[in-house]
Formats: structure tokens, sequence, C-alpha cells
């Protein structure tokens, strides 16, 4: 009898002793937030942005040549747009780009294929 007595309080210890442990263990990771593993992978431009994929697939230089390109032709501006599109034959990165203390937008055009600059004018809002 005293056997059968201290198994049954063993047992009893012992599921106690594994609920206890499951009550203090952490939530499991899935549950946890997540960061991401890249900054860049949530990042997108500050700009409003039309590039169609159509168009995209035909270019040769690429959207951060371009920008490049149209920021050093109008230093200190920032960039308020971009259009990826055909005019006038060119396939072309269209940026609209603001400069500080003047009024309205300076449009740059650079060619998506050889990166040349296509044209440059001065538009008011």
């Amino acid at each position: 009898m005293r056997s059968t007595i201290a198994i049954a309080a063993l047992t009893l210890l012992a599921a106690g002793s594994a609920v206890a442990g499951r009550a203090q263990a952490p939530a499991p990771a899935a549950a946890q937030p997540q960061q991401p593993t890249h900054p860049a992978a949530q990042a997108s431009p500050a700009y409003k942005r039309e590039v169609p994929r159509r168009l995209l697939a035909r270019t040769k230089i690429s959207e951060d040549s371009a920008r490049a390109i149209a920021l050093a032709r109008m230093p200190g501006a920032a960039v308020q747009a971009l259009e990826l599109e055909n005019e006038h034959g060119h396939l072309i990165w269209s940026w609209e780009l603001k400069l500080a203390g003047k009024t309205g937008i300076e449009e740059v055009n650079v060619d998506a294929l050889d990166g040349h600059v296509v044209g440059v004018e001065h538009e008011e809002q």
C-alpha cells in the first residue's frame, strides 16, 4: 500500500512540475514581433514614382544612375517625383526636382538607354 501511495505522490509531483514549467516558458518565437532583416527591404522612395515594369525592362541606365545624373545637373535639389516614360521616341527617366528658394519645379529628362540629359525645363506649379 505504501508503495502505491508513494508512486501516486511522485506522479502528482511530476505532473505539477510539468504544468509549472509550461507556465514559465517564454512565448514562442513566432509570437514575438519580427524585425526587418534589411532596412532597404521596407524602404520606399520619399517621392512620387511612376515606373511601369514594361518600360523598366528596356532601360540600360538604372534609376539610381539616372538620379545621380539629374542631381548633378541641379546641385542641391530635392527629388519630388520620377516617371519612366516614352517621350518623342525616347525612353526617359523624367525627374521633377525642387530647388530651395526657387518657385516651381525643374524637370530633368535623362535618356534611359545611354544616360545623356535629353532636356531641362522649368515648370511653374
